[in-house]
């Protein structure tokens, strides 16, 4: 959002007693709600396509090294120095390589899931019991047939537990992706950050997003889990 326009909201809502005490006020936010349905927007795909590709390289990456334990401590601590850097230094960071706008912000989301993804994948993977793992084999299956058939099923609680984490933490972190010229919530909630209705409907639908993706993984889970649920009522 640029500083004009967020002079303009200003100034529109210097008119009213409660909106220029920069109050919370449910009058201004249902008259003014429109404003906030692109940013939304913005931000689920923000989240969802970063998440999305970082997911397939943290899966892929914790599949190899599973096979070939060599690769877990490199793997560990590249993703491990992504994950420390400060995500609008990483947006700055980049704006000379892939300037300004949804790319930027992309590729700086996917660097901080990848190191969440990736230890959640390993440790569900190697938490499948070796007897299970040597009843496959009993039973004929070859070690990719016993990959995908027999461990990362049994490993799907703690990948989707680690998928979980992840989203909530991207929602987060998208709020800072404006820095990048990416948009999203962040945009509307740093235009403005001393009038409450503003900072309130913005994070509020933050919140609201995090808790609704959190919420269809869950169940995605448990769809595609049902022995978890058998186990559990025993």
């Amino acid at each position: 959002m640029s500083p004009l326009l967020a002079q303009v909201q200003i100034h529109e809502r210097t008119e009213d007693t409660c909106v220029s005490d920069n109050g919370f006020c449910p009058d201004w936010i249902g008259d003014n709600f429109d404003r906030y349905v692109d940013p939304f927007f913005q931000h689920v795909v923000l989240t969802v396509v970063a998440v999305a590709i970082g997911f397939l390289i943290a899966f892929s990456l914790a599949v190899v090294a599973y096979r070939r334990r060599w690769l877990v401590n490199p793997i560990t601590q590249i993703t491990g120095v992504l994950y420390t850097i400060p995500s609008i230094a990483a947006f700055f960071l980049l704006l000379p390589i892939t300037g300004r706008g949804f790319v930027t912000a992309t590729v700086a989301l996917v660097a901080y899931v990848l190191l969440i993804i990736f230890r959640n994948v390993l440790t569900g993977l190697d938490n499948v019991p070796d007897e299970t793992k040597d009843a496959g084999r009993g039973m004929g299956l070859t070690d990719r047939q016993l990959l995908w058939r027999v461990e990362v099923p049994l490993a799907l609680p703690e990948i989707m537990a680690g998928l979980r984490i992840a989203v909530t933490t991207t929602v987060g972190l998208a709020t800072l992706a404006f820095f990048a010229g990416a948009g999203g919530l962040g945009e509307q909630i740093f235009a403005d950050i001393n009038f409450k209705s503003n900072v309130v409907t913005a994070g509020g639908l933050a919140v609201a997003l995090a808790a609704l993706l959190d919420g269809a993984i869950l169940l995605v889970q448990r769809l595609i889990t049902p022995w978890t649920r058998a186990a559990a009522a025993r």
